[in-house]
């Protein structure tokens, strides 16, 4: 069986699945029926496939261990016409029983999000009758969880994509019971975020240490017996946001958004098997050591250089910690992250999408070793992500890890607690679709008139004439901005008008040509940048004249909080790049 109980038999090839049928000259695809499974807390998603309804029985479990024949064909033991020996290999016959169509050349260079977006897109390629069971055996293969509305519902082709991975050290599947906390029901161990910019021309993956204290929040979650039920928050390390107290990935989305600020799309949780599973699929994973490592924790034995692995020693090369580094868990997530940029290079470079036998094995893998959000829970919808994601160039894919300081309540040091100002400023940057690589931007020329509104003259504050609305900010924003305004800067012709007729994710300054210089001296006084001044026609103030409109959106933070986005990554921020090869210390 395989990792989470849900596969073949361990001896069993998927690639070897495409049987010859003698009567016919052609090969089938002849497999063996799936067992149920569930890896991670929570239910399975809706649509038919619950925890138990993955058994043998049945005419859909009968459908799969039937022999696949064309239209026509011969049953066997049948008188059969006189076959058409061919030597097309099996995973071609696969890929096009309609026709040999070529594989377009932009496939093979396509990117690809970790081990999902290029390996799924296999099931896409077949229009046979094997092809649809093969797509619908694949779809069996998804466990999905639901997301408890803490997500956004799903992602969108116009806008950024924020994407929640999770490692959990539950022991799941077979030869992992030496790993992880026994009878643990698994914890939030290796967390990271991945945004893909709007433009999809640069992605940045966060690494959230898991002894990080943090707020997790109440969490409404669906439990196993379909019920409802609200775990309460608390004060304490981040690893508890899943698992612990019946916690499912819907509440590592919540806290994730409590802490950054960001709104997650999906989530996908791995468990152990998962590397040890996916890493064979790819045929291996490039690593390189600057030191001997002999690891008896978590059994990693290889001395210095560069080494091709998988499976077991995979996942012990991505557990190690005592080793590497200082010896803890900061130390292992720079080994994760070079591990994963490896992992990366490794789909990009080899032949892995213009080789059937080899996307089998990867969709078999990705899709048992992946449990997801209800709302991605089939394969055109997963496929859908990972050509979205694919689109960016792995060179400009950053992975950055949130900083952090020692917890200064603790004398034995065993937690940290974010480090101020540079965790905001790392999460603004994300928010707001900064770059955390010199990527080549798309709008270059825009880029340069936001940057020019900031400049020339400036008018005094004593002319600047602006009505000020809530635009989704808290409640007293507009009131308190006005008063800050008017007492400490000086800005005397200013009024509250209320509230905007639509909430606004950020706060803007319309203003007419004329109001230039007014504008650059209310953008320096609030701390905006460019990007938040709107040019645009004149508008009156309730005295009947001519003023600027200010509108408080989602990110404003209070009166006198600068609202300009960091251009770049402070310094002593922790970060690699997937490009390149770096040893582990």
């Amino acid at each position: 069986m395989d990792a989470q109980g849900r596969g073949r038999a361990d001896d069993i090839d998927p690639a070897d699945q495409w049987v010859l049928n003698p009567n016919t000259g052609e090969y089938e695809l002849r497999l063996a029926p799936s067992a149920a499974q569930s890896s991670v807390p929570g239910p399975r998603g809706s649509g038919g496939r619950g925890t138990t309804g993955r058994g043998t029985t049945g005419a859909a479990g009968a459908r799969r261990t039937a022999p696949v024949r064309r239209p026509g064909a011969a049953a066997p033991g049948d008188e059969a016409p006189s076959p058409r020996r061919r030597t097309t290999a099996p995973a071609e016959a696969a890929a096009g029983r309609r026709g040999r169509r070529p594989v377009p050349k932009k496939a093979k260079g396509k990117k690809i999000l970790m081990w999902t977006g290029g390996s799924l897109a296999f099931v896409l390629i077949g229009t046979s009758g094997a092809a649809y069971l093969y797509y619908e055996h694949l779809n069996d293969n998804i466990t999905s969880v639901s997301d408890d509305g803490a997500g956004t519902g799903g992602f969108s082709k116009d806008r950024a994509i924020n994407i929640l991975l999770i490692g959990t050290d539950k022991r799941t599947g077979k030869g992992n019971e030496g790993y992880g906390d026994k009878d643990s029901a698994g914890h939030a161990d290796t967390t990271l975020v991945l945004h893909v910019s709007k433009d999809r021309t640069n992605a940045t993956v966060l690494s959230i240490p898991r002894d990080l204290i943090t707020d997790i929040p109440d969490c409404p979650t669906t439990q196993e017996d379909g019920s409802e039920k609200v775990i309460p928050g608390q004060r304490t390390r981040f690893n508890n946001s899943l698992g612990q107290e019946d916690r499912t990935p819907s509440c590592t989305m919540r806290t994730i958004t409590e802490l950054t600020g960001l709104k997650m799309d999906h989530f996908m949780v791995a468990d152990f098997n998962a590397v040890k599973t996916l890493t064979s699929a790819v045929g291996g994973v490039d690593v390189c050591l600057a030191k001997d490592i002999k690891d008896p924790d978590s059994k990693l034995d290889l001395p210095k250089g560069e080494h091709t692995i998988e499976g077991e020693e995979a996942l012990a090369f991505v557990r190690t910690r005592h080793s590497v580094g200082f010896g803890g868990d900061l130390s292992r997530i720079e080994l994760q992250q070079q591990f994963l940029g490896s992992m990366l290079r490794k789909l990009k470079s080899n032949d892995t999408l213009t080789s059937p036998p080899k996307m089998i094995k990867l969709a078999e893998a990705g899709t048992k070793a992946l449990t997801v959000d209800s709302q991605i829970s089939t394969i055109k919808k997963l496929a859908d992500l990972g050509a979205e994601l694919g689109k960016f160039d792995t060179k400009n894919l950053t992975f950055a890890t949130v900083p952090v300081d020692d917890n200064p309540a603790e004398k034995v040091k065993a937690t940290v607690v974010l480090k101020e100002p540079q965790a905001q400023q790392l999460f603004a940057m994300v928010r707001d679709d900064v770059s955390l690589t010199d990527v080549k931007q798309q709008k270059k020329k825009e880029k340069a008139a936001e940057a020019a509104r900031l400049k020339g003259t400036k008018a005094p504050a004593s002319e600047v004439r602006v009505r000020i609305l809530n635009g989704g900010a808290v409640a007293g924003s507009a009131q308190e901005t006005l008063s800050w305004l008017q007492v400490q800067e000086g800005v005397t012709k200013s009024e509250n008008a209320g509230n905007a007729e639509q909430p606004l994710t950020k706060t803007t300054l319309e203003y007419a040509p004329d109001q230039a210089g007014q504008a650059r001296r209310l953008a320096e006084i609030m701390g905006l940048s460019g990007a938040a001044m709107k040019p645009g026609e004149s508008v009156t103030n309730s005295q009947g004249v001519p003023a600027m409109t200010l509108t408080l959106g989602k990110d404003f933070e209070g009166a006198g909080v600068p609202l300009t986005t960091p251009a770049k990554l402070p310094e002593d921020v922790q970060k690699a790049t997937a490009d390149k090869v770096e040893c582990a210390k």
